[in-house]
């Protein structure tokens, strides 16, 4: 085995992903398009070497479909050998790209790849792929397979998790990533977005909301509550019958937000590295995923961290920043428990509660992010984990070179 280095990270910003938000007029292919453009530029790559592009996508279809990633490479003008494949694990695809890509590297079959991801939330609504997971009625009801919003809910009412306590980690959330923009801490990894002319349309995330108060988050509705009375709620506590009753705590204002965005790592070997007259920025020391209950679905994050730990010989206390996917406030809640963890040291710039989670490219965004983190502050390693639909969790443990 090779070790996988990262030798950059980039992302766009992310903006609301809905007609009217800032990235709505920018089509898909060239969001992404835009990323590989920047990072060739950037450090003058010879796009001959690259050996593949793997790109998660969580809707592949209308303007994502037709495996987006090759056509992203062939707008960009890379060289016409490279490939492209996109791949869908949910939530996690963009994590599941980068660790595709360290994969790949790291047996020796390929000396340099970029993976990342995409998702235009607003030009390809959340749901517009279907499948049986949540569309179909006969798999639904014979696997009790609820939405997501349902489990998230599920976990804060077993962990005790009141209403007060997701907000106030939602208001918490809001102000890190409100702090980390405006300090600069994302801008070495984040690019600009331009229009066919070279104008910039989006320069900094525009989702973030710093003027969150306690006040404004409680007197949002639950979003789940109705659905939940309409047998959802049922089917969960099939599962769980120690509990009475689900209390829907989540709103709009403590769940990750629905935004455009794309994000694009440089993985490679120290061959490669040394051809491309790079310096690598990181390791990727180890990777996990696996799957647990399909029905409370959002509890693989932790298993999953701790069987990343186990594969790398490493414990907790060995890992310096933790980054957990906001996809609901109680998510990142059972993470810290799980693993137990301070806040102090789990997601250390807010997450996607406050940012926003364009699905496909999180997991490939939060690299940057904790990549940069590390470096500001001459620290030694990350965990980046994430939940996943159907049950699944997903960790990636990043050491600063």
């Amino acid at each position: 085995m090779t070790d996988a280095f990262i030798y950059d990270a980039l992302r766009t910003p992310r903006s609301k992903g809905k007609p009217g938000g800032t990235l709505n007029e920018v089509k898909p292919i060239r969001l992404l398009a835009g990323l590989l453009e920047a990072l060739q530029g950037r450090h003058n790559i010879d796009t001959a070497l690259v050996d593949d592009v793997i790109m998660g996508c969580v809707a592949p279809v209308l303007e994502q479909g037709s495996c987006i990633a090759k056509a992203a490479v062939q707008s960009a003008r890379w060289d016409e050998s490279v490939p492209g494949v996109q791949l869908d694990r949910f939530c996690a695809s963009g994590l599941e790209a980068v660790n595709m890509a360290a994969a790949k590297v790291g047996s020796g079959q390929e000396d340099l790849v970029v993976a990342g991801g995409l998702e235009s939330m607003s030009r390809v609504p959340l749901g517009a792929s279907g499948g049986p997971m949540f569309a179909d009625p006969e798999f639904v009801l014979g696997h009790h397979s609820v939405p997501q919003g349902i489990g998230a809910d599920l976990i804060a009412t077993l962990d005790g998790y009141s209403r007060e306590d997701v907000d106030a980690f939602a208001m918490e959330s809001q102000r890190r990533a409100a702090h980390a923009r405006d300090n600069g801490w994302f801008d070495r990894s984040v690019v600009p977005v331009r229009d066919m002319n070279g104008r910039v349309i989006l320069e900094r995330d525009d989702f973030i909301k710093p003027g969150t108060d306690m006040q404004a988050l409680g007197a949002l509705k639950p979003s789940f509550a109705q659905m939940g009375a309409l047998g959802m709620d049922d089917m969960a506590l099939a599962r769980y019958p120690q509990v009475a009753r689900i209390n829907h705590v989540h709103t709009p204002g403590n769940s990750s937000g629905i935004v455009d965005g794309a994000a694009a790592v440089l993985i490679g070997s120290e061959k490669a590295g040394r051809a491309l007259g790079l310096a690598p920025r990181g390791r990727i020391v180890a990777t996990a995923v696996l799957a647990t209950d399909p029905v409370i679905m959002l509890t693989g994050p932790g298993p999953a961290a701790k069987k990343c730990l186990a594969k790398a010989g490493l414990g907790v206390e060995d890992v310096d920043i933790w980054e957990i996917n906001e996809a609901f406030a109680s998510v990142a809640l059972r993470y810290m428990r799980d693993l137990g963890l301070s806040h102090a040291v789990t997601n250390v710039c807010g997450g996607a509660i406050a940012m926003g989670h364009p699905l496909g490219a999180t997991g490939a965004a939060l690299v940057s992010i904790v990549l940069d983190e590390l470096e500001r502050r001459q620290a030694k390693r990350a965990m980046i984990s994430l939940c996943v639909g159907g049950g699944m969790g997903i960790s990636t443990l990043i050491e600063r070179v």
